[in-house]
């Protein structure tokens, strides 16, 4: 049985390291990206590769979600692995010079999405008995210099994708499917830390339910 991979996450090296990984292990996967509606300059957010299975998603929309979902369903025949990278995009802003614009994108893109997202995936996932969710985000201080504005978009979205991911770890007992989180506090070695998620993926049981896997200099062998 083919093995069915959803991506969904920031258009960011991160996830695109994760999707670099998932090529090198099927045929096939599908993929929802977050564009950086922050950049002057917007990236393609087509694949890299003829293995991928670009989909559509709107964050802040609970019926875009459920669609993805069964897109992504339709399309792979099933979901194995549903990986979720949460990596924002930096805006840097005093509070006052903050557009209301850049909060609405904020919360639209950056948080509302990934409540329904979970949602979705969770409901398919207890209906058939199984799956895996996998919660990825780094845990790094992006910091500031003198006299630099801090970002105020990373560290409130991040903070709450790390909650999000307590809350669905801690709950991980009682559900037939698993989840686990993947954090890193190794910057600039996402090769190596999407290599280690799918490593431990691979290797996941019923026991590994509500773990944390942490990737870093000091740790990633643990």
């Amino acid at each position: 049985m083919t093995r069915g991979i959803l991506i969904a996450g920031n258009d960011s090296t991160l996830c695109r390291a994760v999707e670099a990984e998932a090529v090198n292990r099927v045929d096939q996967y599908a993929s929802a990206l977050i564009p950086n509606r922050f950049s002057e300059v917007q990236k393609n957010s087509g694949p890299d590769n003829d293995k991928c299975i670009v989909l559509d998603w709107n964050p802040s929309s609970p019926i875009s979600a459920r669609a993805l979902v069964l897109a992504a369903e339709n399309r792979l025949e099933h979901i194995d692995d549903a990986i979720l990278v949460c990596s924002p995009p930096t805006i840097r802003s005093s509070p006052s010079a903050l557009p209301f614009s850049a909060v609405d994108v904020m919360i639209n893109d950056h948080l509302k999405g990934w409540f329904f997202l979970v949602k979705e995936i969770t409901a398919v996932f207890k209906n058939r008995g199984r799956g895996t969710l996998a919660l990825v985000y780094p845990d790094i201080n992006s910091g500031t210099v003198r006299d630099e504005a801090a970002d105020v978009l990373g560290p409130s979205a991040l903070a709450s994708f790390r909650a999000l991911t307590q809350g669905l770890l801690a709950a991980a007992y009682s559900e037939p499917y698993i989840t686990a989180g993947f954090s890193t506090s190794d910057a600039g070695n996402d090769a190596a830390f999407a290599s280690f998620i799918f490593k431990n993926i691979d290797d996941l049981t019923q026991r590994s339910k509500g773990k944390l896997f942490k990737f870093g200099r000091f740790n990633f062998f643990k």
